[in-house]
């Protein structure tokens, strides 16, 4: 007995993108069949070394392609470990992947449906984009009773009990009538060794009374010679593995020798993945050994910085039975990977040697590398030395901690940074008017991680790295400017300490503004406020709030104007354009103004008063 069950939200919004939306390559669907074939077999061939047995009665793993021109019909089958009604539900019926509605909103709304089945990573629902009808039969390995899921990928699926009598999948797609393409051998033929060809298992395309017919090569791609693979082949397999369709920004494929032996076919795409910042995100690397499939959620294989890497890490030298809790254990996969990522660093080292290949990556997957910074303190400096950043240097190229070095001024022994939401704002914080006009570099940082990889990368080759509210060097400047005097200017002090005590823990002067009137920044050594506006952000508890400091610049014509103004008995004014000027600093800190009525309401006064000065003259 079946029940209309219909698809979670997620999957409704997803189907609706793909079944009205036009693909120049709607053969991807097939591609993506057999890819999940694939990983189904791998899935129970792995099962079976951990339950000798299981699958003695199977047959040998392959997937067979059975087409019918009469009924327009295409079957995908697979002898793999199947699922049960609960998978069914799971796998085809919903998505558990957080942020997944957001992402098919943004897809949608930005009219952008090219490549959205790979970076989705739900290859199944493609197969809507060729049949009107899907019917799954399915039984999981391990298990008696088998399931049929249908559905015509508009108003939700049935699932009812089935028979069948070994493990595995039989995928029927009942196929739109512009899609009798898909039941032609030739057609088919041509798709499979062109796509998936390097598929391990015998992909066997069924005849009928004319018998069957293995049509790929199945040799796992990694093992061959890299001179006997071409361009094509590297890439088909890259989407094989990822489910991505662009073209990847770098593919590394190499054997290592040693104490250790294990073959590497690794890929860094040319576009981030929607979820790469998601923290229950999946590992990208799947581990075989001897060519074997053992798992894709071994988390210690590669480091999380490096996440987006792609690809296979097959090793001879690793027990094949091992499971997976003592494989996360194991020693030798501590080698593997530090022998991974080295590599990887060294061919990203080449390659950053060109800018504008190199910024392709940067700004791809810049943020989360970064993070390896903080996280990777065996491989700190070099990840420093491939990462790059913005500087007041330069407002078009990003630069390196190597070349900010280059270019550092003749006795400044300090790589100086500031943090903040984003450049334009942080250009304009009056804290760097005093380097600006020293001709003193400084890195301005914008990601979330910034704030935490300069705790331990305190020094790169010799150079401190500070944060100019941090400065020890001398930033007094030559000026042919009057200053306030200095007795009414600790009255000012004095006053403002005071009347801002709840909002600033200290007035001071400083010899580091230039044009300002005003800056604020913390107590050397404490949370910058990008920091503590980051946490509040995400509800963090910042109990060792920093102390805030407003300075003033002595030379400025308001500051020297509110000094002598402490004489005055009436202070109203005074007041006023104090408190004006405070939240002058907090907006150049990207910081929230106490009294945005209070603010808006001065600022039109004087704007006024000022116009009608100006006529009246």
């Amino acid at each position: 007995m079946s029940r209309k069950q219909k698809f979670k939200t997620e999957v409704s919004k997803l189907l609706d993108i793909v079944i009205n939306s036009l693909y120049s390559e709607k053969y991807i669907f097939l591609r993506e069949l057999i890819s999940n074939a694939s990983d189904a077999c791998d899935k129970l061939r792995y099962y079976a070394l951990m339950n000798p047995g299981i699958a003695k009665d199977n047959g040998e793993f392959k997937i067979t392609i059975t087409p019918n021109s009469e009924e327009n019909t295409l079957i995908i089958s697979d002898n793999g470990i199947g699922m049960n009604k609960d998978d069914l539900i799971n796998h085809l019926g919903t998505i558990a992947k957080s942020g997944t509605a957001d992402f098919v909103n943004n897809a949608k709304d930005n009219g952008s449906v090219v490549d959205l089945i790979g970076k989705f990573g739900v290859g199944f629902y493609s197969a809507f984009m060729v049949a009107n009808k899907v019917e799954v039969i399915t039984k999981r390995a391990g298990e008696t009773q088998a399931y049929k899921w249908i559905s015509n990928g508009v108003d939700g699926f049935e699932i009812e009990e089935a028979e069948r009598s070994k493990f595995g999948t039989d995928i029927k797609l009942y196929l739109k009538d512009d899609a009798k393409d898909y039941t032609d051998t030739v057609y088919l033929r041509h798709i499979i060794r062109t796509y998936s060809d390097h598929i391990s298992y015998p992909i066997v395309l069924d005849l009928g009374k004319a018998g069957e017919e293995t049509v790929n090569t199945g040799q796992a791609l990694w093992t061959k010679n890299k001179a006997d693979i071409t361009e094509e082949q590297y890439n088909e397999f890259y989407h094989h593995i990822s489910h991505n369709f662009d073209t990847p920004w770098m593919r590394l494929h190499f054997k290592a020798e040693g104490s250790i032996e294990y073959t590497g076919l690794l890929y860094i795409p040319s576009e981030a993945p929607y979820d790469l910042f998601q923290p229950d995100r999946s590992q990208s690397l799947k581990l075989y050994v001897n060519r074997v499939f053992i798992t894709d959620k071994l988390d210690d294989l590669m480091p999380a910085y490096l996440r987006f890497v792609k690809g296979i890490i097959d090793s001879a030298d690793l027990p094949l039975n091992i499971s997976r809790e003592m494989l996360q254990q194991n020693v030798l996969i501590a080698k593997i990977r530090n022998g991974v990522v080295s590599r990887l660093l060294k061919e990203l080292k080449k390659r950053s040697e060109n800018y504008d290949d190199y910024m392709k990556f940067w700004k791809a997957f810049g943020t989360a590398f970064k993070e390896g910074i903080y996280e990777d303190a065996l491989n700190r400096v070099e990840i420093a030395e491939l990462s790059r950043f913005y500087s007041t240097n330069s407002t078009e190229k990003l630069t390196s901690l190597d070349e900010y070095i280059s270019r550092v001024k003749e006795g400044q022994t300090t790589i100086y940074y500031m943090t903040g939401d984003d450049i334009p704002t942080m250009r304009n914080n009056p804290q760097l008017e005093a380097f600006n006009a020293k001709g003193i570099e400084v890195l301005l940082l914008t990601d979330p991680i910034d704030e935490f990889w300069v705790q331990v990368l305190t020094n790169f080759k010799g150079y401190p790295v500070k944060h100019i509210s941090s400065a020890d060097l001398d930033l007094k400047m030559e000026r042919d400017a009057p200053r306030a005097d200095e007795g009414s200017l600790k009255r000012l002090t004095d006053y403002l300490a005071e009347l801002f005590k709840n909002e600033v823990g200290k007035v001071t002067v400083t010899e580091k503004l230039t044009k300002s009137p005003v800056s604020l920044t913390v107590e050397n050594g404490q949370m910058s406020i990008h920091l503590e506006r980051l946490m509040r952000n995400h509800q963090q508890q910042t109990a060792f709030a920093s102390t805030r400091i407003l300075e003033l610049n002595p030379y400025h014509p308001l500051i020297i104007k509110l000094a002598d103004s402490m004489f005055d008995t009436d202070k109203t004014q005074v007041e006023t354009v104090a408190k004006l000027l405070l939240d002058q600093a907090k907006i150049s800190e990207g910081e929230a103004i106490s009294d945005s009525s209070f603010f808006a309401e001065k600022i039109s006064d004087y704007i006024l008063r000022g116009w009608e000065e100006n006529k009246s003259a």
